[in-house]
Order: C-alpha cells, then sequence, then structure tokens
C-alpha cells in the first residue's frame, strides 16, 4: 500500500537555501504548519547529519498550529563547483489520541502510516555588488540614526522646559552678553589709557616695547572675552542638564 500523503505544509516546499559566506554558521527556517485537527508528531533526517545542527529535530506539532525548525550549517570550505548533494527529509504520523511515548508511537508505526517530504540543500555565496550595495545601506540606515537621535535630543530638551523657563535663560544669557560688551569696553578703554601715558612718559626708542605691551594687552582681552563667552555658554548648558535630570 502507498504511504499517505503529507498532512504538514513545509515553508519552503522544495529547497533550504543558505546563503554565504561560510565562515561562520549559516541558519535557514524551516516552518512546518499542522492544518488537520489532530496533532501530528515529526522528525527532520539529513543525509549530512555532521555538517548541520537541527533545533528542534523531533517533537509534536498541535492540531492548527505550526512550529519553526532551525536548521544550522556548520562553518566549512566552500567550492563554487561542487554542487551540494545534501538533503533533508521531514518525516509525520498522526499522532494517537492516548499517546504517552512518542518514540514509542515510532516504533510501532506502520509503513503506511509515516508520511515524508524531501529537501534538497542550495548554497549561495552573494556577489560582490550586493555586498557594495548591502555596505552602502549600512551606513544610509546609520547616519539615519544618528540624525533621528540628534532630532530626538532637542526635541526631549525643548519638552522639558517651559515657556517661562526658556525666557529666563534667554534673559539671562542677554544679560551676560551685556556684561562680555561691557568687561570689551573696559578693557578697550584701559588699553587706550595706558597707552597714551606710555607715549607720554617713554622715550621714543622705547616705542618697540610699548608696542608689543600693547599687543599683550590686546591678546590678554581676546582671550577674556572668550572666557567670559564660555562662562556664559556653560551656564546654559548647566541649567538645560539641570532641568534633564530633575
Amino acid at each position: 500500500m502507498a504511504r499517505q500523503e503529507q498532512v504538514l505544509l513545509l515553508e519552503p516546499q522544495h529547497e533550504l537555501k543558505f546563503r554565504g559566506p561560510f565562515t561562520d554558521v549559516v541558519t535557514a527556517t524551516l516552518k512546518l504548519a499542522n492544518p488537520t485537527d489532530r496533532n501530528v508528531c515529526f522528525k527532520v533526517k539529513t543525509t549530512a547529519p555532521r555538517r548541520y545542527c537541527v533545533r528542534p529535530n523531533s517533537g509534536v506539532i498541535d492540531a492548527g498550529t505550526s512550529i519553526n525548525i532551525s536548521v544550522m550549517l556548520q562553518p566549512f570550505d566552500y567550492d563554487p563547483n561542487e554542487k551540494s548533494k545534501h538533503k533533508f527529509m521531514v518525516q509525520s504520523l498522526l499522532a494517537p489520541p492516548d499517546m504517552t511515548d512518542m518514540e514509542g508511537v515510532w516504533k510501532e508505526a506502520k509503513p503506511d502510516e509515516l508520511m515524508d517530504s524531501k529537501l534538497r540543500c542550495v548554497f549561495e555565496m552573494p556577489v560582490e555588488n550586493e555586498k557594495t550595495h548591502d555596505v552602502d545601506n549600512s551606513k544610509m540606515v546609520t547616519s539615519a540614526m544618528k540624525s533621528d537621535v540628534s532630532s530626538l535630543s532637542m526635541k526631549s530638551v525643548a519638552s522639558t522646559l517651559d515657556d517661562g523657563e526658556v525666557k529666563r535663560i534667554m534673559e539671562e544669557s542677554k544679560r551676560l552678553q551685556m556684561e562680555v560688551q561691557r568687561l570689551r569696553e573696559e578693557n578697550r578703554q584701559i588699553r587706550e589709557d595706558d597707552s597714551l601715558r606710555m607715549r607720554r612718559s617713554v622715550p621714543m626708542s622705547s616705542q618697540h616695547i610699548a608696542s608689543s605691551s600693547s599687543a599683550a594687552m590686546v591678546k590678554e582681552e581676546g582671550l577674556s572675552a572668550r572666557m567670559v563667552a564660555l562662562i556664559v555658554l556653560f551656564f546654559v548648558v548647566g541649567v538645560i542638564v539641570g532641568k534633564l535630570v530633575l
């Protein structure tokens, strides 16, 4: 008597595809679905058991449910001129209503009760342009993620501060800027007064020294302005960070 037709639905039906490179474990997924109103026992077998790890390789699929089988190909030296002869077979049988020992059910099963489906293994290597495309896609995704994170950070800061706090920070920033301007004016006035006094008291032969001293004062004034600007920046950042922490 011929064997029964397979009741399980396999996805994929005929081929298990493994995509390289094969320097690491490559996993393919086999989905088994049971559309019947009875539980079904299954086993997954292969012609190359040392090359694959199958989890789970046996079990019971309840009526109307499905299960995913992970088929893991172990690393090996891939030869594109060598065609794969590896095959898998999914064997199944209807589970008896009072089943307590699955191994006993398999041992006692009659040949006409067994059902099976066969799949062949296919090895594929990505072509060079696909590799480049994948790298470009990865860079685009990374750039988009960075942009999204930056946007979210700004939105988070804005949502943390209310209108009154923002206004207060702006007023304080304006006050500090005016203070910077005032200090600049004072430094400029002091520089001019010192320069005038030096011209009156220092002989002509010492004009070069006075010029050097004036240049040093200009540099010091520039440094002072930058320090005040940094103080303003640290104040604003400190207020924002303080609100985020609270």
